[in-house]
């Protein structure tokens, strides 16, 4: 087991509310050590029933006069703390009182936190106090960089109609990123904030600006300008990336090089991004350009790709899964309907290695040669039975074969073959979706949990747009399985309005509203019932007014809002939290402690350090979680390469969870390579999924909470794939640092 020291730019980490109860300082590196020590002479302290308070109204999403007045607290942390619990609950009434704090407080380390609270809240009500921060008469530092960084979160949210605002939001961060490169040293922490800014805002014309910072000298800087550039799609560095994907000795920028060269459809960069999937030395840079070369759609790629997962197969079995999936998607891009008889060897075998449980390979077949796919099920009825089959032995397999059929809908029907492989593939989705009904009898001695695969069964089905698909999927919201009925109500929605389904949505609404575990039920059918846009679907939206689940209530006031129904903001409320004073008194008194978890997984071991000043509730619902044995047994559902891994899900299908939400905890953490954030599918959804980052991923900071570091066996996250499993969570707590 190796030990993983995660590197950090000094200047972008704030220790400033980790100063804590005992007045000791959570460290990220040796520079944020001396920094602190130099001052621990005049270091206040946050009194424990302080913070108890404000972790509290955090959790319950209540601003109140008790954390107003503690912004004008005569101690910098507790005002510092204040101002970042304004920010996570997210209650505009708090702008005025955060933008006079930025304009007349002196410690800088307090204003910086201002500024990342007002980004937090997202209201435009905080532009100008922002804007007027970003100054160029203010010499460039931590404050800069966290102003520039809430007007980019601020520019995200705005609607169309504030385009005016947005261009001005556009210009100072472009205007300050400019005015670092003609520093003879810029300040690393204000370029890399202002880079996600960029993102974040998609200023006109910013490309030739970002494009620049690809020639610093600090990788970081370089990798982060390829990042946006290809996350805006931007072209105008493709000259030199073409050189750093080449020649440039970080694998992140060669990574994110190729990741620019794909998403802009650059086909002068075959060669490279050719050579560096077949021979680069780092896996994250080779899964980049292979995913790049499917956006080129150059069929020469196919040969050299087939060879290379060929190689991996026979020299490394098993260890290079996550590579050989991506050669597949890649190959299903490249080759779709082409019949390619390599391509089709080749996946008729990895069909059979991954026992048809690899979605990847699946949708690749089926995309190549459908006929071909259908042939490897067997004859009709065959391929029937064997497809029920998959769905009462695994479910997983199941919704892969499922993923396949779906994907024959997307090609052509110029020709009567594939004409008929549409009608045979809607037929077995249909026989999949009435599995109880068929004769088939398998007898297992543990639940298989076959409802499982049914959400991918229907959205296959909705490819090929059957006439009855509104009463199928009517008939679907009926069932128990919460996820089943979700993706009912969400497909429904994709269909034009019909007052049969608008009734059938109102029917299913009364249900969902009592779901206990899981609410993407009610949340979906929340979403349909806005589309009908009728007065009986607006009254049934209201009465999810009076759920008791903070997250209903939420959608239901935004929708009202949307549609026109009325503004119903008051009816939101505070969140009734499951947690006591108990439960936050543990949460903050780890606080200054050393918290870590040994996680044992199939592939070995690594170690979480976690951050309980950051995010005390985040990282007591994971102790939490480990200490009654939950994630034992739970396998990592989701493995990306170099971007994450993902587990914590009971289901396995990434939509289970605890049976309740824990809040955000959004704090100035950044996401480095080896970071565990808290997965989730909106604000304040998080529960028991979480994930660890393959490299750097700056478009995730402020956007989900980050509670712990890999501090041992980063080697073991990267051989992580898709259904490895998690054995044991061992967690320790030490004395204070």
């Amino acid at each position: 087991m190796s030990k993983q020291q995660t590197r950090w730019p000094a200047t972008v980490v704030l220790p400033l509310f980790c100063l804590i109860i005992s007045g000791a300082v959570s460290l990220h590196n040796v520079k944020a050590a001396a920094q602190t020590a130099s001052r621990a002479a005049s270091v206040q302290i946050i009194p424990k029933e302080i913070l108890v308070r404000i972790v509290r109204a955090e959790d319950e999403r209540r601003w109140d006069q008790d954390l107003a007045r503690l912004l004008t607290n005569r101690n910098s942390l507790i005002r510092s703390r204040a101002a970042l619990a304004a920010g996570r609950i997210g209650d505009d009434r708090a702008v005025p009182l955060l933008a006079r704090l930025l304009r007349t407080e002196r410690n800088d380390d307090v204003r910086a936190l201002v500024a990342f609270a007002l980004g937090e809240i997202e209201s435009a009500k905080g532009i100008e106090p922002l804007l007027r921060e970003i100054s160029p008469r203010n010499r460039p530092g931590t404050v800069n960089g966290r102003v520039v960084e809430a007007l980019g979160k601020i520019a995200a949210t705005l609607p169309r109609t504030e385009e005016t605002r947005r261009r001005q939001i556009g210009e100072a961060i472009m205007g300050t990123l400019d005015r670092e490169l003609t520093q003879k040293q810029s300040a690393r922490d204000v370029v890399l904030l202002g880079l996600t800014a960029a993102l974040r805002a998609a200023p006109a014309a910013a490309g030739k600006l970002i494009a620049r910072f690809l020639s610093s000298s600090h990788p970081r800087v370089r990798a982060d300008a390829a990042n946006v550039l290809a996350r805006l799609r931007l072209n105008d560095g493709n000259n030199q990336l073409r050189q750093l994907l080449g020649n440039d000795s970080d694998p992140i920028v060669r990574a994110n090089a190729a990741r620019v060269l794909g998403a802009t459809q650059d086909k002068t960069a075959f060669n490279g991004l050719l050579g560096r999937a077949l021979r680069d030395s780092d896996s994250r840079v080779r899964v980049s350009a292979i995913r790049a070369l499917a956006a080129l759609k150059d069929p020469r790629v196919a040969e050299p790709l087939l060879g290379r997962a060929v190689s991996i197969n026979q020299n490394t079995p098993g260890a290079a899964a996550s590579e050989v999936l991506e050669i597949g998607t890649t190959i299903g891009h490249i080759l779709k309907a082409s019949t390619n008889r390599s391509a089709v060897s080749w996946l008729r075998k990895a069909h059979h290695d991954f026992g048809a449980s690899a979605p990847e390979i699946e949708i690749a077949f089926a995309r190549v040669s459908p006929a071909d796919y259908l042939a490897e099920l067997g004859a009709e009825s065959t391929a029937t039975r064997k497809a029920v089959e998959s769905i009462l032995i695994n479910w997983r397999t199941g919704a892969s074969i499922a993923q396949g059929l779906g994907a024959i809908a997307e090609l052509p029907s110029s020709t009567g073959s594939e004409t008929s492989a549409g009608t045979e593939s809607e037929s077995i989705l249909r026989a999949m979706l009435d599995y109880r009904n068929s004769d088939v009898r398998i007898n297992t001695l543990v639940r298989v949990y076959s409802e499982y695969a049914i959400p991918d069964v229907l959205r296959a089905l909705a490819a090929f747009k059957p006439s009855d698909l509104a009463e199928i999927l009517r008939n679907q919201l009926k069932e128990s399985d919460v996820i089943v009925r979700a993706t009912a109500a969400e497909l429904l929605g994709a269909l034009p309005p019909d007052e049969t389904s608008a009734q059938a949505l109102i029917a299913a609404l009364s249900i969902a509203l009592g779901d206990r575990q899981l609410n993407d039920a009610a949340l979906a059918i929340l979403d349909s019932l806005a589309k009908q846009r009728t007065a009986t679907t607006d009254a049934a939206i209201k009465s999810a007014l009076d759920s008791p689940d903070y997250l209903i209530r939420r959608r239901a006031v935004v929708l009202l809002k949307e549609i026109g129904a009325g503004d119903f903001s008051e009816r939101i409320g505070i969140v009734q939290s499951r947690n006591n004073a108990e439960d936050y008194r543990r949460a903050v008194s780890r606080v200054g402690k050393t918290v870590r978890a040994v996680i044992t997984t199939s592939k070995g071991s690594f170690t979480i350090g976690f951050v309980p000043a950051d995010a005390p509730l985040n990282v007591d619902n994971f102790i939490q979680l480990a200490k009654r044995g939950y994630f034992n047994g739970i396998t990592f559902h989701r493995v990306v390469p170099n971007f994450v891994i993902q587990g914590g899900d009971p289901r396995g299908d990434g939509n289970g969870g605890p049976g309740y939400q824990i809040r955000c905890e959004i704090n100035q953490e950044s996401y480095e390579r080896g970071t565990v954030g808290m997965a989730l599918s909106g604000k304040d959804t998080g529960g028991s999924q979480w994930f660890v980052t393959h490299s750097a991923q700056p478009h995730l900071d402020g956007g989900y909470s980050v509670f712990g570091r890999i501090i041992a066996g980063m080697d073991v996250v990267d051989a992580i794939v898709r259904g490895d499993v998690i054995r044991d969570v061992s967690v320790t707590e030490g004395a204070r640092r």
